[in-house]
């Protein structure tokens, strides 16, 4: 079992997207059994995916002896898994603080082996919980917008984990004909590209995944082209 983070500093930079996405792509293009498990209180990955979310729960599996395989539902598609969020998130940070266990995260994930891939769908900020997070992925992917500002974010990330684990960036929200997002893919050509699309949009109104209703867009080619990617790094 591997754990991908999908993380940002910054909020509005399409942690969901990503997260929906790619925990598709590893149950339908790589039919890996995967658990898409958002810790994010706004619950936006569970709405999309159609998960209930509505009973304050999503922090007793942290506090409480609650097995948390028990608290993964299935989906509308085959080999993926939803563990939902809802508000009782907001106390998160505040639970690992009073917890104060570092690796409490990690220990959880670890009931989870019936899984091969776990998708995190993390909130913005460092704080307790992203650092529960670091500590516990195998890999974080960061969505970065082409713009100062989130690059900074980036860059505070990449300062704050010290090497400590995998990262691996990708461009979001991109439209090459904008010459601010031009000069950031030529400065860094080896990051992977997620275009601005209007079917990326539209997935609020489809409450699905790119790939089930646009399978041939450029977005969803983009999300599998992305998808792969991480399995190769999994996998070294």
């Amino acid at each position: 079992m591997a754990t991908v983070a999908i993380y940002s500093l910054k909020g509005g930079v399409g942690k969901t997207t990503l997260s929906v996405n790619l925990a598709w792509c590893a149950a339908t293009l790589s039919a890996r059994r995967t658990l898409l498990w958002d810790l994010d209180p706004q619950a936006a990955s569970t709405w999309v995916l159609g998960g209930a979310g509505k009973v304050d729960q999503a922090q007793a599996m942290f506090s409480k002896d609650v097995p948390v395989a028990k608290q993964a539902r299935p989906t509308a598609y085959r080999h993926l898994d939803l563990i939902a969020a809802d508000a009782s998130l907001r106390g998160l940070d505040q639970l690992f603080h009073d917890l104060d266990k570092k690796k409490r995260l990690a220990k959880l994930l670890a009931d989870l082996k019936t899984y091969d891939r776990v998708i995190l769908d993390c909130p913005p900020g460092l704080t307790e919980t992203a650092d529960q997070v670091m500590r516990a992925a195998d890999l974080i992917v960061i969505p970065v917008i082409p713009s100062p500002l989130s690059t900074r974010a980036y860059e505070a990330v990449v300062d704050h984990l010290g090497g400590r684990t995998a990262l691996l960036p990708v461009h979001v929200m991109v439209d090459k004909r904008r010459a601010l997002h031009a000069e950031a893919l030529d400065r860094h050509s080896d990051w992977p590209v997620i275009p601005m699309a209007s079917g990326i949009e539209s997935m609020a109104v489809k409450r699905a995944p790119v790939g089930v209703f646009a399978p041939k867009s450029a977005a969803a080619q983009a999300f599998a082209d992305l998808w792969r990617r991480i399995e190769h790094r999994l996998s070294a």
